[in-house]
C-alpha cells in the first residue's frame, strides 16, 4: 500500500476505483432488507457470507471481481446484542457505512503511521464462519480518527483464507468509488498522506458514495 515516504506525497486524482480498495459495508437493520435493495435494482442476488461470532453480526456478499467485493452486513438474529450491532439496528434504509483498504502486511503499516504521527488502534484479530463452516481469518487496524466512516480500516486476510470475492455471486461491477466531504481539501490531505488513492470532492454532507451496475441496472449510493 504505502511506498517510501509516501505519507507525504501531495494529494492528486486517483483511478475511479482505489487500488487497495478491499470491500464497502453497506449496513442495513435487516439483512433480507439489504439483499433484496441490491438484486432489485442490479440483478445479482448476494449470497450469505456467515457469522461473526462474539459480535452480533451476519453478512451476504457479492463479488466486484478480483479481492473486491460488497459486504451487506446486518444484525445476527440468533447472537445477543453487541455494542457492534448497536447502531445497525438504527438503521432505517441500507446505507454505506465504511469501507476497508488491504495489505499484505500489517505490521509494515502500523510501522509506517507510527512514523508518520497517524494514530492508530493495535492491529487486532478477526474472524468469520462462513455456511460451509470454514474459519476465515484475518487482522484489522482502525485509525483513532476515521472521520466518521470517511477514511476506511485496514485489513490483512489470513494467507491460508480464500478472499471472500472468490466465490460471492459476480456479474456486478463498481464503477465509481468516492468521498464526499464538506471539508473536502482537508480531507483530500489526509487521504494523500495516507496514500489510499481514493477521489474527493465537495459536498454539503458527509458521505461515502458509490455505483454498482448489473444486468439489470445501476444502483447509486448514497442513492
Amino acid at each position: 500500500m504505502f511506498a517510501a515516504g509516501a505519507l507525504a506525497v501531495p494529494a492528486r486524482a486517483g483511478p475511479a476505483v482505489p487500488e487497495s480498495f478491499d470491500h464497502m459495508l453497506l449496513g442495513c437493520s435487516d439483512l433480507d432488507q439489504g439483499i433484496e435493495l441490491v438484486e432489485r435494482r442490479v440483478g445479482v442476488r448476494a449470497a450469505m457470507g456467515g457469522v461473526h461470532p462474539g459480535r452480533g453480526s451476519r453478512n451476504a456478499l457479492l463479488s466486484f471481481g478480483e479481492r473486491r467485493y460488497l459486504e451487506i452486513i446486518a444484525p445476527d438474529p440468533a447472537q445477543p446484542r453487541s455494542s457492534d450491532v448497536r447502531q445497525l439496528y438504527k438503521i432505517e434504509s441500507p446505507r454505506l457505512i465504511g469501507w476497508v483498504s488491504h495489505v499484505d502486511d500489517m505490521d509494515a503499516l502500523a510501522r509506517k503511521l507510527t512514523a508518520a504521527n497517524v494514530p492508530f488502534k493495535p492491529p487486532v484479530p478477526g474472524s468469520r464462519k462462513r455456511p460451509s463452516g470454514e474459519l476465515l481469518r484475518w487482522k484489522l487496524l482502525y485509525l483513532n480518527d476515521d472521520q466518521g466512516g470517511l477514511l476506511p480500516f485496514f485489513i490483512e486476510w489470513d494467507k491460508q483464507s480464500p478472499h471472500p470475492s472468490i466465490d460471492a455471486p459476480k456479474g456486478c461491477r463498481l464503477d465509481a468509488f468516492e468521498l464526499k466531504s464538506p471539508q473536502a481539501d482537508a480531507l483530500r490531505a489526509t487521504v494523500s498522506r495516507l496514500q489510499l488513492g481514493v477521489n474527493v470532492s465537495n459536498a454539503p454532507q458527509p458521505a461515502i458514495h458509490a455505483k454498482l451496475t448489473g444486468p439489470k441496472g445501476t444502483l447509486s449510493l448514497p442513492g
